[in-house]
């Protein structure tokens, strides 16, 4: 992450985000597949071996909508010229992954108190079932596994685009790492300072 500032000197949180190009590897048509699509393969290092076949490290396959024309042919590159400067983009990727945490960095719980007679817990989570039904509900929070899901960060806004280097400077904060694998979907929407 980084920051810049506006044409009236406000700061803007930034994150700064390689957008090397892709590839069309394949096209599907209503014909042939019964549905359209556009296949894309990104990143030719560190191949293994079942997918030496396609050249590539990293395979996408999106859906294109009724309305819109197919416009690709195989061997297009696609890179960060598609995006203009003020777009809304949604921003989807994997989050950290933490491992197995108990429910006050989960949750967000309190805890119990420290005085009042308790002894040892102060991060646990409490009473978690009640006396009639004698059974935990499904769906109860307790400790265990955080991150390593897919979200979606949707209304983010591209501030700066250096096509040399082919990085997207993104408002805010992005899901996941650093090196993490993202999916940047334009809106087509214009944001105005």
């Amino acid at each position: 992450m980084s920051q810049t500032f506006d044409n009236k000197g406000n700061v803007i949180p930034a994150t700064l985000v390689l957008a090397e190009p892709l590839v069309v590897t394949k096209i599907k048509t209503k014909d042939t597949d019964g549905y359209e699509s556009v296949q894309i393969g990104f990143g030719t290092k560190n191949i293994k071996k079942p997918q030496k076949k396609t050249g590539f490290r990293h395979q996408k396959e999106f859906r294109i909508p009724k309305e819109e024309k197919m416009t690709l042919n195989i061997g297009d590159k696609i890179d960060a010229s598609i995006f203009q400067e003020g777009d809304k983009v949604e921003v989807s990727g994997i989050t950290k992954a933490k491992g197995f945490q108990g429910v006050v960095k989960r949750h967000g719980f309190h805890g119990g108190p420290r005085t009042h007679g308790q002894k040892h817990s102060e991060r646990e989570p409490g009473s978690i079932g009640a006396t009639a039904p004698q059974r935990v509900f499904k769906g109860t929070r307790m400790a265990g596994r955080m991150g390593g899901v897919r979200v979606k960060v949707k209304n983010l806004k591209i501030i700066k685009i250096d096509k040399d280097k082919n990085e997207l400077w993104i408002s805010g904060a992005i899901p996941g790492r650093r090196g993490t694998l993202l999916e940047i979907v334009s809106r087509g929407q214009k944001v105005e300072n």
